[in-house]
């Protein structure tokens, strides 16, 4: 996108258009229905049949189908709506606001696409079926890339290619998971029964889990209205950077938190409260010990980074400078963010979705007092300023109110870990970012000057981070270091 399309009026209007579906779609598919959907399914699976199980499916399918497919139609019809209310700036450019009603209008159905695709997921998972369904994201991206390949040319206004290419991915999600379905033995039948105590289970869940969802949605929202009236590329910096410090959020902090909730809901069903509290201090200290590091690394080699991923194309030099700039901001949010990620599931395991809730809508309101004094003092990078303070916020508030479950949270020790890790990683890269690289090899703007210009301090930085880890005596990297050698003895 940053290569075809840069960061101008077509890629702020696709971002905005498409930040619609993909905000619901954290409440009708992995976020809020998934969450309330497997654990009930997996219940029916286990305490009474495969055909009782798949009934339920069909049930709540089918309710997909209806309240979704609603959603849908409305959504395409209220966009002009959506967009004056949602990204009131772009009603002085009446190209541009027209542009993005239409690229709206073109993706509203992916929401349904994507819903189908998580139910799908969820159910595969239940049969231990996890390579497909974690495959099948990447066929959304695949299917942007091969449309835009394929089509750029052949269009006016380019960036309906990426709103094609949303749809052909959506619905490459469903049809490369269809078959594994089909061997699990599921059919799928029209199932309309509003009774099924199921799906009323489903939706006592899934209430609270919106709420909480639909506060920070609703903050985003927010954020691209106020994008709107500022310099023209806000929304496309916003979203370029978002999507480098997301990287580490999922690959690192989902996965902790995903791997915590199993082992901590059986601990929580045997009542086993100190071991709950020894499973939140390594789930806890493993994630501070990769994603402070991680933010580290955003924040001082942000420039080279950008300039490596992005900077091809139509995507400019200023493009990348306020990019790096903006994913400075957005860097140390990820520590709160990566927290979060982390804490809820623990909640979640207590049967309490409404605490996390609450704290959201909380740290949802300071986000939106922030704005304002964050904007006047950094400009447009201060949408992530004010995004990132809140998320910081919310982490903290979790882990305070975590012992009120009954979850021994030692606070002195996670301190001390959590600085000792912080001094190591500013250390590690500060001295890393610095060293005179270009004494020794060119470090020009051709493809391998810029793999050097980050893959050098990368490297160093990694080495003197490990290095400090050992010298500050922090307790994860001799965890790693014994788990690795035990590996290589078992061969496991």
């Amino acid at each position: 996108m940053a290569y075809f399309f840069g960061a101008g009026m077509a890629t702020d209007a696709f971002v905005t258009a498409f930040r619609i579906p993909n905000l619901l779609r954290d409440l009708f598919a992995e976020g809020a229905l998934s969450s309330a959907f497997v654990p009930i399914f997996k219940e029916r699976l286990v305490t009474s049949s495969k055909d009782d199980a798949f009934k339920m499916a069909n049930v709540v399918i089918t309710a997909i189908l209806i309240v979704v497919g609603l959603v849908v139609l409305l959504g395409i019809i209220a966009s002009p709506a959506l967009i004056y209310l949602f990204a009131h700036g772009f009603t002085d450019d009446a190209a541009k606001f027209d542009l993005t009603v239409s690229l709206t209008q073109v993706m509203m159905a992916y929401l349904l696409l994507v819903s189908l695709s998580a139910l799908i997921m969820g159910m595969l998972n239940s049969f231990g079926r996890f390579g497909i369904p974690a495959i099948s994201p990447a066929m959304f991206n695949i299917g942007t890339i091969l449309v835009v390949y394929g089509f750029y040319e052949y269009f006016d206004q380019p960036i309906y290619t990426m709103a094609i290419g949303v749809l052909v991915g959506g619905l490459g999600q469903i049809l490369i998971q269809l078959p594994a379905l089909l061997r699990i033995g599921y059919r799928f039948r029209f199932s309309l029964n509003i009774f099924d105590a199921g799906l009323r289970r489903i939706g006592r869940l899934i209430t609270p889990m919106i709420i909480g969802l639909s506060a920070g949605r609703i903050n985003i929202l927010t954020g691209t209205m106020i994008a709107s009236f500022l310099v023209e590329g806000t929304i496309s910096y916003l979203n370029y950077s978002y999507r480098l410090m997301h990287f580490p959020l999922g690959v690192f902090a989902v996965a902790i938190g995903t791997v915590a909730l199993p082992r901590v809901a059986e601990q929580v069903a045997r009542h086993e409260n100190k071991e709950v509290g020894e499973t939140f201090l390594s789930a806890f200290g493993l994630n501070s010990y990769v994603v402070i590091p991680s933010a580290v690394f955003l924040a001082l080699l942000g420039q080279p980074i950008v300039d490596l991923i992005y900077q091809w194309g139509a995507f400019s030099e200023l493009d990348s400078e306020r990019t790096a700039l903006t994913l400075l901001h957005y860097s140390y949010g990820l520590i709160g963010f990566a927290v979060v990620r982390v804490v809820v599931p623990f909640f979640y395991a207590y049967s309490d979705s409404r605490t996390p809730m609450k704290i959201s809508l909380l740290t949802v309101l300071v986000n939106l007092l922030l704005y304002w004094p964050m904007i006047k003092l950094l400009d447009f990078a201060g949408l992530a300023a004010a995004t990132s303070l809140a998320a910081l916020l919310n982490g903290a508030l979790l882990v305070y109110l975590l012992p009120k479950k009954g979850v021994e949270v030692p606070f002195a020790r996670l301190a001390s870990t959590t600085l000792r890790i912080l001094v190591a990683s500013l250390a590690a890269w500060g001295i890393a970012r610095f060293l005179p690289y270009g004494l020794i090899v060119p470090l020009d703007n051709s493809v391998p000057g810029r793999l050097l210009a980050l893959a050098l301090p990368s490297v160093i930085g990694l080495i003197l981070y490990i290095v400090f880890s050992f010298a500050f005596r922090i307790r994860e990297i001799s965890l790693l270091k014994s788990r690795l050698l035990r590996k290589r003895q078992t061969g496991k």
